[in-house]
Protein backbone atom coordinates (compact mmCIF):
# COMPACT_ATOMS: atom_id res chain seq x y z
CA UNK A 1 0.00 0.00 0.00
CA UNK A 2 2.75 2.79 0.59
CA UNK A 3 4.12 2.16 -3.03
CA UNK A 4 0.73 3.31 -4.52
CA UNK A 5 1.46 6.95 -3.30
CA UNK A 6 4.37 7.03 -4.99
CA UNK A 7 3.22 5.51 -8.58
CA UNK A 8 0.70 8.22 -8.50
CA UNK A 9 2.90 10.88 -7.71
CA UNK A 10 5.59 9.42 -10.55
CA UNK A 11 2.47 9.29 -12.91
CA UNK A 12 1.46 12.73 -12.09
CA UNK A 13 5.41 14.07 -13.31
CA UNK A 14 5.39 11.90 -16.24
CA UNK A 15 2.27 13.25 -17.35
CA UNK A 16 3.08 16.59 -16.86
CA UNK A 17 6.37 16.01 -18.77
CA UNK A 18 4.98 15.06 -21.54
CA UNK A 19 3.34 18.16 -22.22
CA UNK A 20 5.56 21.34 -22.88
CA UNK A 21 4.34 24.73 -24.50
CA UNK A 22 6.15 26.64 -27.25
CA UNK A 23 5.65 30.73 -27.29
CA UNK A 24 4.14 32.48 -30.38
CA UNK A 25 7.51 33.20 -33.15
CA UNK A 26 9.65 30.50 -31.47
CA UNK A 27 10.78 27.22 -32.83
CA UNK A 28 11.64 24.49 -30.42
CA UNK A 29 13.87 21.04 -31.74
CA UNK A 30 12.54 17.77 -30.20
CA UNK A 31 15.46 15.18 -30.12
CA UNK A 32 14.77 11.81 -29.69
CA UNK A 33 17.90 9.91 -27.74
CA UNK A 34 19.75 12.48 -28.77
CA UNK A 35 18.79 12.42 -32.06
CA UNK A 36 17.14 14.90 -34.23
CA UNK A 37 13.37 14.26 -34.28
CA UNK A 38 11.46 17.48 -35.41
CA UNK A 39 10.47 21.15 -35.23
CA UNK A 40 7.74 22.20 -33.02
CA UNK A 41 6.01 25.75 -33.19
CA UNK A 42 3.78 27.66 -31.36
CA UNK A 43 1.25 25.90 -29.08
CA UNK A 44 0.81 23.10 -26.73
CA UNK A 45 2.29 19.69 -27.62
CA UNK A 46 3.21 16.58 -26.30
CA UNK A 47 6.58 14.11 -26.36
CA UNK A 48 7.55 10.87 -24.25
CA UNK A 49 9.02 11.56 -21.47
CA UNK A 50 12.47 10.11 -20.72
CA UNK A 51 12.86 9.46 -24.69
CA UNK A 52 12.07 12.75 -26.18
CA UNK A 53 13.40 16.05 -24.89
CA UNK A 54 13.38 20.21 -25.89
CA UNK A 55 17.47 20.00 -27.43
CA UNK A 56 16.60 24.72 -28.00
CA UNK A 57 14.63 26.98 -29.01
CA UNK A 58 15.41 29.39 -31.42
CA UNK A 59 13.70 32.96 -31.57
CA UNK A 60 12.22 33.65 -35.14
CA UNK A 61 11.63 37.50 -34.28
CA UNK A 62 13.78 39.72 -36.04
CA UNK A 63 16.91 40.24 -34.47
CA UNK A 64 19.75 43.43 -34.35
CA UNK A 65 23.63 43.09 -33.86
CA UNK A 66 25.51 46.33 -33.71
CA UNK A 67 29.03 45.90 -34.88
CA UNK A 68 31.70 48.32 -34.15
CA UNK A 69 34.66 48.47 -36.45
CA UNK A 70 37.87 50.43 -36.81
CA UNK A 71 39.24 51.02 -39.67
CA UNK A 72 41.96 53.13 -41.81
CA UNK A 73 40.25 55.06 -44.93
CA UNK A 74 42.37 55.91 -47.66
CA UNK A 75 43.62 59.18 -47.05
CA UNK A 76 45.38 57.16 -43.72
CA UNK A 77 42.39 58.80 -41.17
CA UNK A 78 40.81 56.12 -38.61
CA UNK A 79 37.64 55.97 -38.29
CA UNK A 80 34.87 53.87 -36.48
CA UNK A 81 32.42 52.64 -38.18
CA UNK A 82 28.96 51.52 -36.33
CA UNK A 83 27.19 48.49 -38.88
CA UNK A 84 23.65 47.53 -37.56
CA UNK A 85 22.87 43.90 -38.97
CA UNK A 86 19.19 42.91 -38.77
CA UNK A 87 18.60 39.74 -39.35
CA UNK A 88 15.84 36.38 -38.66
CA UNK A 89 15.85 32.80 -38.61
CA UNK A 90 14.14 31.39 -42.00
CA UNK A 91 11.33 29.61 -41.03
CA UNK A 92 11.77 26.24 -43.27
CA UNK A 93 15.88 26.29 -42.22
CA UNK A 94 15.22 26.12 -38.61
CA UNK A 95 17.20 22.59 -38.66
CA UNK A 96 20.44 24.10 -40.04
CA UNK A 97 19.96 27.90 -38.06
CA UNK A 98 20.41 25.26 -34.97
CA UNK A 99 22.64 22.57 -35.96
CA UNK A 100 25.42 23.93 -38.34
CA UNK A 101 26.24 27.35 -36.61
CA UNK A 102 26.98 27.72 -32.49
CA UNK A 103 27.16 31.39 -32.54
CA UNK A 104 25.56 33.32 -35.35
CA UNK A 105 26.33 36.80 -33.58
CA UNK A 106 30.11 35.74 -33.66
CA UNK A 107 29.82 34.24 -37.34
CA UNK A 108 27.98 38.24 -38.48
CA UNK A 109 30.65 40.22 -37.18
CA UNK A 110 33.08 38.17 -38.75
CA UNK A 111 31.93 39.24 -42.16
CA UNK A 112 31.11 42.22 -41.19
CA UNK A 113 34.41 43.10 -40.01
CA UNK A 114 36.22 41.48 -43.66
CA UNK A 115 33.91 43.65 -45.62
CA UNK A 116 33.77 46.63 -43.64
CA UNK A 117 37.73 46.46 -43.80
CA UNK A 118 38.12 45.59 -47.69
CA UNK A 119 35.92 48.82 -48.57
CA UNK A 120 36.81 51.64 -46.27
CA UNK A 121 40.67 51.43 -47.01
CA UNK A 122 39.36 52.14 -50.75
CA UNK A 123 37.75 55.71 -50.16
CA UNK A 124 38.72 58.99 -48.42
CA UNK A 125 37.13 60.13 -45.62
CA UNK A 126 34.64 62.23 -47.14
CA UNK A 127 33.27 59.71 -49.18
CA UNK A 128 32.78 57.03 -46.33
CA UNK A 129 30.19 59.58 -45.25
CA UNK A 130 28.75 60.08 -48.57
CA UNK A 131 29.14 56.42 -49.52
CA UNK A 132 27.69 54.70 -46.38
CA UNK A 133 24.72 53.45 -48.28
CA UNK A 134 27.44 51.61 -50.29
CA UNK A 135 29.15 50.05 -47.57
CA UNK A 136 25.66 48.61 -45.93
CA UNK A 137 24.80 47.42 -49.38
CA UNK A 138 28.45 45.13 -49.73
CA UNK A 139 27.70 44.28 -46.14
CA UNK A 140 24.04 42.98 -46.81
CA UNK A 141 25.28 40.86 -49.92
CA UNK A 142 28.18 39.16 -48.01
CA UNK A 143 26.48 38.10 -46.16
CA UNK A 144 23.18 36.77 -47.22
CA UNK A 145 25.68 34.80 -49.27
CA UNK A 146 27.63 33.63 -46.48
CA UNK A 147 24.48 32.79 -43.61
CA UNK A 148 21.77 31.94 -46.09
CA UNK A 149 23.52 28.52 -45.70
CA UNK A 150 22.83 28.40 -42.38
CA UNK A 151 19.24 29.52 -42.01
CA UNK A 152 19.88 33.08 -41.32
CA UNK A 153 18.23 35.69 -43.47
CA UNK A 154 19.46 39.02 -43.57
CA UNK A 155 17.07 41.95 -43.13
CA UNK A 156 18.71 45.58 -43.57
CA UNK A 157 22.35 46.70 -42.57
CA UNK A 158 22.37 50.07 -41.89
CA UNK A 159 25.97 51.78 -41.28
CA UNK A 160 24.69 54.47 -38.29
CA UNK A 161 27.29 55.91 -36.93
CA UNK A 162 30.95 57.30 -38.61
CA UNK A 163 33.17 58.50 -36.05
CA UNK A 164 36.52 60.14 -37.00
CA UNK A 165 39.66 60.83 -34.64
CA UNK A 166 38.81 63.28 -31.85
CA UNK A 167 41.45 65.41 -34.09
CA UNK A 168 40.54 65.09 -37.02
CA UNK A 169 36.85 65.62 -36.08
CA UNK A 170 38.42 69.13 -34.89
CA UNK A 171 40.22 69.75 -38.33
CA UNK A 172 36.82 69.48 -40.10
CA UNK A 173 35.00 71.64 -37.98
CA UNK A 174 37.81 74.33 -38.62
CA UNK A 175 37.92 73.54 -42.20
CA UNK A 176 34.15 74.00 -42.48
CA UNK A 177 34.29 76.87 -40.18
CA UNK A 178 36.87 78.43 -42.23
CA UNK A 179 34.67 77.90 -45.60
CA UNK A 180 31.62 79.41 -43.71
CA UNK A 181 33.66 82.81 -42.78
CA UNK A 182 34.91 82.85 -46.34
CA UNK A 183 31.23 82.80 -47.55
CA UNK A 184 29.99 85.17 -45.40
CA UNK A 185 32.89 87.61 -46.13
CA UNK A 186 32.27 86.91 -49.75
CA UNK A 187 28.61 87.33 -49.33
CA UNK A 188 29.55 91.17 -47.00
CA UNK A 189 31.82 91.83 -49.89
CA UNK A 190 29.03 91.38 -52.65
CA UNK A 191 26.78 93.60 -50.38
CA UNK A 192 29.37 95.87 -49.53
CA UNK A 193 30.11 96.57 -53.48
CA UNK A 194 26.29 97.20 -54.11
CA UNK A 195 26.19 99.66 -51.79
CA UNK A 196 29.14 101.58 -52.85
CA UNK A 197 27.99 101.08 -56.47
CA UNK A 198 24.59 102.43 -55.44
CA UNK A 199 25.43 105.48 -53.12
CA UNK A 200 27.85 106.35 -56.78
CA UNK A 201 24.52 105.78 -58.82
CA UNK A 202 22.66 107.76 -56.13
CA UNK A 203 25.16 110.60 -56.12
CA UNK A 204 25.58 110.96 -59.89
CA UNK A 205 21.75 111.13 -60.19
CA UNK A 206 21.68 113.76 -57.43
CA UNK A 207 24.37 115.77 -59.20
CA UNK A 208 22.84 115.44 -62.79
CA UNK A 209 19.46 116.63 -61.20
CA UNK A 210 21.67 119.52 -59.56
CA UNK A 211 23.10 120.47 -62.54
CA UNK A 212 19.99 120.54 -64.68
CA UNK A 213 18.25 122.60 -61.79
CA UNK A 214 21.20 125.04 -62.13
CA UNK A 215 21.01 125.32 -65.79
CA UNK A 216 16.89 125.43 -65.75
CA UNK A 217 17.83 128.42 -63.27
CA UNK A 218 20.03 129.86 -65.55
CA UNK A 219 17.98 129.98 -68.62
CA UNK A 220 15.07 131.27 -66.65
CA UNK A 221 17.46 134.15 -65.89
CA UNK A 222 18.23 134.60 -69.14
CA UNK A 223 14.96 133.98 -69.88
CA UNK A 224 14.19 136.90 -67.70
CA UNK A 225 17.18 139.50 -68.80
CA UNK A 226 16.04 139.04 -72.39
CA UNK A 227 12.59 139.91 -71.86
CA UNK A 228 13.68 142.78 -69.86
CA UNK A 229 15.70 144.47 -72.54
CA UNK A 230 13.16 144.18 -74.77
CA UNK A 231 11.00 146.26 -72.34
CA UNK A 232 13.19 148.87 -72.63
CA UNK A 233 13.92 148.69 -75.98
CA UNK A 234 10.21 149.74 -76.42
CA UNK A 235 10.76 152.81 -74.49
CA UNK A 236 13.87 153.93 -76.02
CA UNK A 237 16.36 152.70 -74.24
CA UNK A 238 19.36 150.67 -75.97
CA UNK A 239 20.19 146.97 -75.13
CA UNK A 240 23.48 148.41 -73.86
CA UNK A 241 22.24 150.81 -71.43
CA UNK A 242 19.55 148.18 -70.87
CA UNK A 243 21.84 145.53 -69.45
CA UNK A 244 23.78 148.23 -67.33
CA UNK A 245 20.63 149.30 -66.01
CA UNK A 246 19.45 145.76 -65.17
CA UNK A 247 22.95 144.92 -63.31
CA UNK A 248 22.20 148.26 -61.47
CA UNK A 249 18.87 147.51 -59.96
CA UNK A 250 20.24 143.92 -59.07
CA UNK A 251 23.14 145.05 -57.19
CA UNK A 252 21.15 147.53 -55.25
CA UNK A 253 18.52 144.45 -54.42
CA UNK A 254 20.95 142.31 -53.36
CA UNK A 255 22.34 145.22 -50.95
CA UNK A 256 18.59 145.43 -49.91
CA UNK A 257 18.53 141.33 -49.48
CA UNK A 258 21.15 141.58 -47.01
CA UNK A 259 20.46 144.69 -45.36
CA UNK A 260 17.09 142.31 -44.15
CA UNK A 261 19.33 139.54 -42.94
CA UNK A 262 19.94 140.65 -39.00
CA UNK A 263 22.39 137.37 -37.91
CA UNK A 264 24.75 138.09 -41.72
CA UNK A 265 28.28 139.20 -40.86
CA UNK A 266 28.23 139.30 -45.25
CA UNK A 267 30.37 142.34 -45.90
CA UNK A 268 29.56 143.37 -49.91
CA UNK A 269 32.96 145.28 -51.35
CA UNK A 270 32.36 147.97 -53.13
CA UNK A 271 29.35 149.30 -51.16
CA UNK A 272 29.29 152.66 -51.20
CA UNK A 273 26.70 154.88 -52.90
CA UNK A 274 28.90 155.78 -55.63
CA UNK A 275 29.56 151.99 -56.03
CA UNK A 276 26.34 151.63 -58.59
CA UNK A 277 27.29 154.77 -60.56
CA UNK A 278 30.97 153.24 -61.02
CA UNK A 279 29.72 149.95 -61.59
CA UNK A 280 27.49 151.58 -64.18
CA UNK A 281 30.64 153.41 -66.39
CA UNK A 282 32.79 150.51 -65.88
CA UNK A 283 29.96 148.12 -67.68
CA UNK A 284 29.36 151.23 -70.46
CA UNK A 285 32.51 151.81 -70.98
CA UNK A 286 33.07 147.79 -71.64
CA UNK A 287 30.72 147.94 -73.59
CA UNK A 288 31.64 150.62 -75.83
CA UNK A 289 35.23 149.58 -76.22
CA UNK A 290 33.57 146.05 -76.97
CA UNK A 291 31.54 147.26 -79.85
CA UNK A 292 34.58 149.23 -81.37
CA UNK A 293 36.21 146.15 -81.53
CA UNK A 294 33.94 144.98 -83.26
CA UNK A 295 33.60 147.54 -85.84
CA UNK A 296 37.28 147.35 -86.40
CA UNK A 297 36.95 143.39 -87.38
CA UNK A 298 34.23 144.26 -89.45
CA UNK A 299 36.16 146.57 -91.61
CA UNK A 300 39.09 144.74 -91.41
CA UNK A 301 37.78 141.63 -93.22
CA UNK A 302 36.95 143.02 -96.71
CA UNK A 303 40.33 144.72 -97.00
CA UNK A 304 42.04 141.04 -96.30
CA UNK A 305 39.77 139.75 -99.34
CA UNK A 306 40.61 142.51 -102.01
Amino acid sequence: MPTLPIIIVLSVIILFAAFFMVKQQTAAIIERFGKFHSIRQSGLHLKIPLVDKVAGRLSLKIQQLDVIIETKTLDDVFVKLKVSVQYKVINEKVYDAFYKLDYPADQITSYVFDVVRAEVPKMKLDDVFVKKDDIALAVKAELNDAMSDYGFDIIRTLVTDIDPDHQVKIAMNRINASEREKIAAQFEGDAQRILIVERAKAEAESKRLQGQGIADQRREIARGLEESVEVLNKVGINSQEASALIVVTQHYDTLQSLGQETNSNLILLPNSPQAGSQMLNDMVASFTASNQIGEAMKNQKPKEKE
